[in-house]
Parts: structure tokens; C-alpha cells; sequence
């Protein structure tokens, strides 16, 4: 089974992310920070990542460069409240499937993990 986490720190977002996962028949774990995520232990069995762009702490782009640079290719959908083009281009440069503001279609997300999940480096088993 692939697993998707959700790292963002509105628990409404985190929330709806997992139901709406869930209700796919997705396999999903959800954390409230990039800490919280590269202390759980799922890091190396996540298949993809849906992470928020701006978080306190650690930020969605500062955690996937920290997993690019300790050799994690975990596929990731960037999601954001703030169309900032700077940060659409550092997400890309990164490797980012999708970035996707809020709000966002059920269907654009869901498509977009398709995608992710189809990726070679998508990890398959947790």
C-alpha cells in the first residue's frame, strides 16, 4: 500500500485532507508540522507528501529541501493560501508534481496524487 502524509498546520485543512483521502480509499497519515512529520517515524514509508507551503518552524520548502538533501525523493504536492510566484518557482526547482492554492478542487488534489503515486520514486509499502 502507498501512503500519502499531509503536513500543514490548520487542523481544518488537515481535516478535510484526511476525510477526503479517506473517502478515495487512500492510505493517509496527517501532522500538524514538517517537525512533527520528520519525527514520526513515516518519513521513509510516505509514497507522497501533500505539505503546506507556509508553516511556523520549519516551511513546506525548507522540509522538502532537508528531505531532497538527506536523500528522500518523496514525491510532493505543495499547497498554499498565498500566490506568491517566487514560491511557485522554488517548489518546482525542488521537483514539486503539483502546487495547488487554496482553495483547491477535490479533483485537482486527487489527480495530483495520482500522478505522485505514479511516479518511479513513489515509495510502495508501509
Amino acid at each position: 500500500m502507498q501512503l500519502i502524509s499531509v503536513v500543514d498546520d490548520d487542523p481544518s485543512v488537515r481535516s478535510a485532507t484526511i476525510d477526503l483521502l479517506d473517502s478515495a480509499g487512500l492510505t493517509c497519515r496527517a501532522f500538524a508540522s514538517a517537525e512533527a512529520y520528520l519525527a514520526s517515524g513515516w518519513v521513509e514509508r510516505t509514497s507522497c507528501l501533500v505539505l503546506d507551503v507556509c508553516m511556523p518552524g520549519l516551511t513546506g520548502i525548507e522540509l522538502q529541501h532537508k528531505l531532497t538533501q538527506s536523500g528522500h525523493s518523496i514525491p510532493v504536492i505543495f499547497i498554499s493560501a498565498f500566490p506568491k510566484e517566487r514560491m511557485r518557482a522554488k517548489a518546482a526547482a525542488l521537483g514539486a508534481v503539483c502546487y495547488l492554492l487554496k482553495p483547491y478542487s477535490e479533483e485537482e488534489l486527487l489527480g495530483c496524487i495520482r500522478r505522485a503515486l505514479a511516479a518511479p520514486q513513489a515509495n510502495s509499502e508501509i
